[in-house]
């Protein structure tokens, strides 16, 4: 039975192996998923040892997402200009990396909210990895304008500057924001802080569906105060699971269906 796993500390909390049992389910496909806690200091032995030991592929969560970055001896197109990586397959003495937030992201959004990001306005908060991995994928959608915008400017600015090529892609601060936006994306760890970014609440209309990537079992700080503001707000459990899916799809060559464990996780 070929065997994956998710590779992070802490790591006990993860819902990745359930989403992957279900998939292999609802595919036919047999394989074990399991969860690989591992050392601050000792993710690539961790790599290594599930390597030998027959080990097909790995997401990567928090804190090795950079680590697999540097550890792939291949990169996707997506996860080269993310900087990080949280998927990894296993194959011909090869070391794949790529990166599949973004995807998860945009995939939820489009396909299971209902919302087209095509010639739409988009605000994306932070400038670290989360924000990095939803740049591509964002801007892959064409909307009008793509709107960058974190608490140090200059990191917002140099992260423009880098995916200017592929679209229409400025940067400014939340006091410099202008106007209303189709989507609010809240690509900072604020909400694990209780915390929301110092937003002016023009930038939320009735018809803005405000995004947390973060999720739980109560709306994040961030979804109340869009809310409060008369947004439609969303949280990330469904960027977890269309990820996770896309992650599958690289492993197995199948494409799962999501909806039904979105509804099983949500219950």
């Amino acid at each position: 039975m070929d065997a994956y796993a998710v590779i992070g500390n802490p790591i006990a909390h993860s819902k990745s192996p359930e989403i992957h049992a279900r998939f292999a389910a609802q595919t036919g496909q047999e394989l074990s998923y399991e969860c690989l806690p591992a050392p601050l200091s000792g993710f690539r032995a961790v790599v290594q040892s599930f390597i030998a030991d027959g080990g097909k592929g790995a997401n990567v969560t928090l804190p090795f997402k950079l680590e697999a970055y540097g550890l792939a001896g291949r990169l996707t197109e997506r996860a080269r200009l993310a900087g990080a990586v949280n998927t990894l397959k296993f194959e011909d003495g090869c070391i794949l990396g790529d990166n599949t937030d973004g995807a998860g992201l945009v995939r939820d959004i489009v396909r299971n909210a209902g919302v087209a990001l095509s010639g739409k306005r988009v605000l994306l908060l932070g400038a670290g990895g989360a924000a990095r991995g939803a740049l591509l994928p964002l801007l892959e959608q064409h909307p009008s304008e793509l709107v960058l915008s974190n608490r140090t400017h200059t990191r917002a600015r140099e992260l423009a500057t880098q995916f200017a090529t592929y679209g229409n892609l400025t940067a400014t601060e939340h006091a410099g924001l202008r106007g209303a936006f189709d989507v609010v994306i809240n690509a900072t760890s604020a909400s694990l802080a209780a915390d929301v970014p110092p937003l002016p609440a023009k930038v939320f209309l009735p018809t803005t569906l405000a995004y947390d990537m973060m999720y739980g079992k109560q709306p994040t700080v961030f979804m109340e105060f869009a809310r409060r503001h008369g947004a439609i707000a969303r949280d990330g459990l469904g960027m977890l699971i269309e990820q996770a899916a896309e992650s599958f799809f690289l492993w197995r060559g199948v494409q799962p269906q999501t909806a039904e464990v979105f509804a099983a996780l949500r219950a």
